[in-house]
Formats: structure tokens, sequence, C-alpha cells
């Protein structure tokens, strides 16, 4: 099928990731939930927490550079079978050791769904949809954003935090069990054949010499931190400050549903500011916002800086995924998307487990001034993140794009 044709494949792409990504968005403040009822301090939640990111720490790049001369539908059904069992296993765990254990498992799984989901997005859509497209994926992120925290704010409480969290954890595992029911027909067998026949593999570090890819790779990291500190650190927040579980989950579903609607739109915003500003400029107002919430501020008050922190957030992904796929050599975009993964694995190894420590030392809010910190460091790479393409390259695609009828 040619790049810019029927577009039901990404549909079910969007539905499927929905599932793995609510049942992730789910399991993960449940995991820190069950934590805390096992007797977890708050740098034990953040080595949790990082432990999730380990493994795929280290297998993004062999996944990435399989997916770049291979099938990615098999990945995506692995990525979704780990999600399930390490959210259904991660019930039962009954030591913080275990619980690490499983939701590293949980980690590698969904590492392997979002490989295989970004190289088809990248192989079927023409250069000029790549923006458009990859809003549109990551729209299955935001949705399962959204629904996930709620609906463990819903299953967990009481005074058995145990017994409820485990509960959590179980549902996460089947919802990810339904990712399944939208993966068929996802991926065009026709063209992974065609690129079997590329030649040899391109070394990492000329990817990473690329212009544009380092700084794609770090404005990803930060907004995927600032993102993953929120889930795990909201919890800790809301119990130190006496905000119910349950409206701790809906304060994390509005940060979801306001990313929702910055990707809804994204082209106008585009079109209006251009990519290099639109980053620039969101990435500035989320380092402000996150910092902000470390403010004793009412109930009231930190819904709407969420809301405008998820607005913001929402670009990031998106662009910095077109960002790395246009300056990435055209035979190792996989492995490229591969590398922003493992900077964003880095990330949430590396941010959690400071987040734990500045937690651990100065109080549970401060993690929140660390990340706008490194938002604001974001916004300053940012101006550099939409470097232009070289000459060659851009008739390169151009020829491509008119050769598919685009």
């Amino acid at each position: 099928m040619r790049p810019g044709g029927n577009r039901g494949w990404l549909l079910r792409l969007v539905i499927a990731f929905s599932f793995t990504q609510g049942a992730v968005s789910m399991a993960r403040p449940a995991v820190s939930y069950r934590a805390l009822a096992l007797g977890a301090d708050e740098w034990a939640i953040g080595v949790i927490a990082a432990a999730y990111a380990l493994l795929p720490l280290f297998a993004a790049v062999p996944l990435g550079r399989r997916t770049d001369h291979g099938r990615c539908a098999p990945l995506l059904a692995v990525g979704a079978l780990l999600v399930a069992g390490g959210c259904a296993l991660g019930a039962s765990a009954d030591s913080l050791g275990v619980m690490a254990a499983w939701s590293g498992v949980m980690g590698l799984g969904h590492l392997c769904f979002v490989i295989g989901g970004q190289s088809i997005v990248a192989r079927r859509s023409a250069p000029h949809e790549q923006d458009r497209n990859f809003g549109h994926f990551t729209i299955g992120v935001s949705l399962g954003q959204f629904i996930g925290p709620m609906a463990a704010g819903a299953l967990i409480g009481g005074h058995d935090m145990a017994a409820t969290s485990a509960r959590a954890l179980l549902v996460a595992g089947a919802v990810a069990a339904l990712s399944f029911t939208s993966l068929w027909r996802v991926e065009d067998r026709t063209a992974v054949k065609s690129r079997t026949e590329q030649g040899d593999r391109v070394a990492v570090h000329r990817i990473l010499r690329a212009r544009g890819v380092p700084a794609g790779i770090f404005v990803s990291l930060a907004v995927l931190s600032a993102t993953d500190i929120l889930t795990a650190y909201l919890p800790v927040v809301g119990e130190h400050r006496g905000i119910a579980p349950a409206v701790i989950g809906v304060l994390l579903g509005l940060r979801a549903a306001a990313t929702i609607a910055c990707r809804l739109v994204l082209t106008p915003l585009l079109r209006l500011l251009g990519r290099r500003l639109l980053l620039t400029v969101t990435c500035l107002l989320a380092a402000v916002l996150c910092a902000g919430i470390a403010l004793p501020v009412p109930v009231w008050g930190l819904a709407l800086m969420l809301a405008a922190l998820g607005f913001c957030l929402g670009v990031g992904q998106p662009l910095s995924m077109t960002t790395v796929v246009q300056a990435a050599p055209s035979g190792a975009r996989s492995t490229a998307l591969a590398l922003r993964l493992t900077g964003n694995r880095l990330g949430q190894v590396a941010a959690p487990a400071a987040a734990g420590l500045v937690a651990g030392v100065t109080g549970v809010a401060a993690p929140f001034v660390m990340l706008g910190a490194l938002l604001l460091l974001s916004s300053g790479i940012a101006v550099r993140s939409s470097a232009p393409q070289a000459p060659a390259e851009k008739r390169e695609r151009a020829g491509r794009v008119m050769s598919d009828g685009a």
C-alpha cells in the first residue's frame, strides 16, 4: 500500500495503542500505591519507577535494528503480551523487589509495542504526512493516559490498599490483552519485503551525528520524564496533601485529556507557529507549570495547572518523532526511533531515581522543580531541533512522494 493511502491501519493502530497505554497508565499508579502498602518510602518508589525503564534501556536499539529490516506487527503482539503479563503477575507480588521486576517486564512490553507502532507509522506515511500521523498515533497514548489513571483511582482505595491496588493491576492486564483485537492488517507486508533488500546497517554514531537527531532525542526525554514523574509521584503528593486516590486519578486524566486536545489541533498549530517555535514555547511553558506543582495550591489550582501542562506536553512527543525520522539516514529510521526511545528510557531510569533521592531529602514536591529545570533546558535545545534537510535528502523524499502518488 502506498504511503498516504487508506488510513484504516492507522485507526486500528491507535485503538490498539489506546488499550496498551491504558493498561500501563492504570498500572503505574497502582504499582505506586501497592508499593506504599508494602512499606515503600519515596526513594523506593523512585527505584521501582526506574525499574520500569531498565530492561528497555538495553533492548531498544537491537529491537530497532530488527525492525529496520523486518516486520513490525509481531513486535506489537509480543509487547501487548508482556504488558498484560507484567500487570497480572505484579498483582501477586508480595515484596518490593518482585514488584520492581514485574514493573520491568511491563516496561519492556511497552517498549516493544511503541517501537513497532512508531516504525509502522514512519514506514507507511509520506514525509508531508508524518507530523499529522505521528500526532494521531500519539492520541492513542493520550487516550490511555486519560482513562487509565481514572480507572485506577476508581479501583484503588479503602482500608486495604494492597488488595485494591492488586485488583487494579489485574484489570490492567485484561485491558492490555484487548489490544490484540485491533492488530490485524496494520502493516503492509509488500512494503516490508522491499525493505529487506536494503544495504548494510547504518552505524549508531552516524545516526547520532545527523543534525537534528540529538535535539529530538533530548526534547523527547524531557517531555516523557515529566509525564512519567507526574504519573509516579502525583499519588505520593496526594498522600502527603490528603488528596484521595480517586481525585488523583481524575487529575491525571485531566492532564491526558488536555494532551488529546493538543494533538487534535496540532496541524493548525504547526501552520501558525512552525515546528521549531511550537516546540520551544511549549517546553518553556511546561517548565514553569511543572515547577508550579511544588507550590501548596488547592486542588482546583492543581487541576488548572495540570490541564495547561498536559496541553504543552502534548507537542513534544509527535514532533520529536518527526524530527528524528526526517533527520536520520533513510535506511536507519527505525533504529533512530529506537535511539530516541533509548533516550526516553534513560530519562525514565535516571529521572525517577533522582526524583526519589530529591524527594527523600527535601520533600515530595521537589522533583517537580527538578523537572521544571529539565524542561527549561529542553526549550533551549528545541530551538535547534528542526534543522533544515540537506538538498539531496529533500530531492529523495520529494521523488518518493511523487512516485507514491501522494
